[in-house]
């Protein structure tokens, strides 16, 4: 994809207010991991205020890690709000084939028209209703396996799909990228697939779904490829991390950036 950079360089320029609905282990990185990488993060979940919030903000996240009913209704008003107002909006299907529950909040959800579904491979088949074998959040399907379901749910829902791994795929039903950039650290630190999203969320704001959803993919790896030059572990490597994210520039982006044509 050319000048990969220029989305990052788009994004800082904007600086996009992301209300981001998120579970309670990934509040505190999300909110770092935005402003480290530029954008400006709210906090706003309660359904008294996330769907008026959500006609403020450029862009909204939503992240179904630890739901509960009350959260099931901010989820839902910010997703309407947003859809209210233009904006887009990006789902989380976090563990989504574990519970009835969960496979009823994502249907739900998925009814409310995200512009970008961001999920592992498991958590991308249950989505689109195909066998999973996800344990709890974790992905116990390889990318490869999710990648007919991703196109089949793009083309479905309308959304953009992201399935995340150690090669990321992301195509809006026609067309698509593979990303190669990352390192095996990431995730070994709790929340920094909650972050993507939210990065994702900053880098759609005003700018075309696919190509920015795979901008943001090669941004978040390559940044886990820097911290870990200097990391001995995955403390060290969570502050360096955020360093990273501020430190890349889009000419690193431009050099760096391991993304091909799907």
């Amino acid at each position: 994809m050319d000048r990969c950079g220029s989305y990052l360089e788009t994004m800082r320029s904007n600086a996009p207010l992301v209300q981001c609905i998120t579970n309670f282990v990934a509040m505190n990185t999300v909110a770092n991991v935005l402003l480290a990488a530029g954008a400006s993060p709210a906090m706003v979940h309660d359904a008294e205020e996330s769907g008026e919030f959500a006609g403020i903000a450029q862009a909204v996240t939503i992240n179904m890690g630890t739901p509960s009913p009350r959260w099931l209704e901010g989820m839902e008003a910010a997703a309407q709000g947003a859809m209210a107002a233009g904006r887009p909006w990006v789902l989380d299907p976090v563990a989504v084939g574990a519970t009835a529950f969960r496979r009823d909040i994502g249907a739900r959800l998925l009814a409310l028209k995200p512009g970008v579904i961001r999920g592992n491979a498991s958590e991308i088949l249950a989505l689109a209703g195909a066998a999973a074998r996800g344990k709890g959040a974790d992905s116990a399907d390889s990318v490869s396996e999710a990648e007919e379901a991703a196109l089949r749910l793009a083309q479905s829902s309308g959304a953009v799909v992201a399935v995340t791994g150690p090669m990321d795929f992301v195509t809006d039903g026609k067309r698509g990228f593979r990303c190669a950039n990352g390192h095996a650290l990431m995730p070994k630190v709790t929340a920094l697939g909650c972050s993507l999203t939210g990065v994702v969320g900053a880098f759609v704001a005003g700018q075309p779904p696919l190509e920015a959803t795979a901008a943001a993919l090669a941004f978040f790896g390559l940044a886990g490829e820097e911290a870990a030059r200097g990391a001995e572990g995955p403390g060290s490597f969570q502050v360096a991390f955020l360093d990273a994210l501020h430190r890349l520039s889009p000419e690193d982006l431009d050099r760096g950036a391991r993304l091909e044509a799907a």
